[in-house]
């Protein structure tokens, strides 16, 4: 369900692109600093959004620097962390953790195993430091796990599965701005389940993998349905976001929210109407 949080890079400015690209080599020092060069591998941009976001809310001293890093060993990057990056980097290594457990038990990918094992250790200090989030994810992957293993398509309790999950995440701390934060969490967790469900549909239908969307499958008007399923959702989420008192980064924020998370929808889309046959690309 992740890897739609992403900036439009193309309409942002070159000043927004800079602070962009500095917290997302920010946050990728600070999961390699705490959690080791394997843990570095399962960065997200989505954690990069909850950096921006919760920076901009609680606005703590930023430290910033250049230098290079295994990924780019050449050419210097600038980079920017704050107390929330390393917050971040530890949910980003939690999540990859029992993502990897969650493979691994639905599929037997020993792949997936092997990497836990990797993992292990990092997130038991996780989640000693954050026990509260840790349990929101493991309880939305069970639950998330259930719905699969019956083959119930019930796409409204799986979103929400995934809702409590963000939900939790976007709380740093349980202060007056909790309330508002849980519901742009949920919210968000939501559309990108549902996004997630939307993207996979042909290759889980093909695949005979678990979908919600399944009876939707091959039908002409499905670009029409899931937008306005999504919209309704991240009006949503919009509506908690403009309650926050944000400032800073608050037009690179909009920019990921409101351009960045149709990218990969866009696309599909584009291509399905680009295809003779209405199918687009296998």
């Amino acid at each position: 369900m992740f890897g739609y949080l992403v900036a439009d890079t193309g309409t942002l400015t070159e000043e927004q692109f800079a602070r962009y690209r500095a917290c997302y080599c920010g946050l990728c020092r600070s999961i390699r600093e705490r959690h080791g060069q394997q843990a570095g591998l399962s960065l997200t941009y989505d954690m990069a959004f909850l950096v921006l976001l919760l920076s901009s809310l609680y606005e703590p001293e930023e430290r910033a620097g250049e230098g290079t890093c295994m990924p780019h060993p050449v050419r210097a990057r600038e980079y920017w962390q704050n107390e929330i990056t390393a917050y971040a980097a530890d949910l980003n290594t939690a999540l990859a953790y029992l993502k990897c457990l969650d493979d691994w038990e639905d599929d037997g990918n020993l792949g997936a195993l092997a990497e836990a094992k990797l993992l292990e250790k990092s997130f038991h200090e996780t989640e000693k430091s954050w026990p509260r989030q840790c349990e929101a994810i493991r309880r939305s992957l069970d639950a998330l796990h259930a719905l699969e293993k019956n083959r119930i398509e019930d796409a409204d309790a799986a979103a929400a599965s995934f809702g409590e999950l963000m939900a939790e995440l976007m709380v740093w701390r349980e202060d007056r701005w909790a309330k508002d934060l849980r519901a742009l969490g949920h919210s968000l967790g939501r559309f990108l389940y549902v996004m997630d469900a939307c993207m996979d549909l042909d290759a889980d239908t093909r695949r005979g993998r678990y979908n919600p969307f399944r009876r939707f499958y091959g039908l002409s008007d499905n670009e029409r349905r899931f937008r306005d399923i999504l919209e309704m959702i991240l009006g949503e989420c919009l509506l908690s976001f403009d309650r926050l008192p944000l400032v800073q980064d608050v037009p690179l924020l909009k920019n990921i929210l409101c351009a960045g998370l149709w990218q990969q929808f866009d696309h599909k889309y584009n291509a399905k109407r680009g295809s003779p046959d209405g199918a687009g690309p296998v």
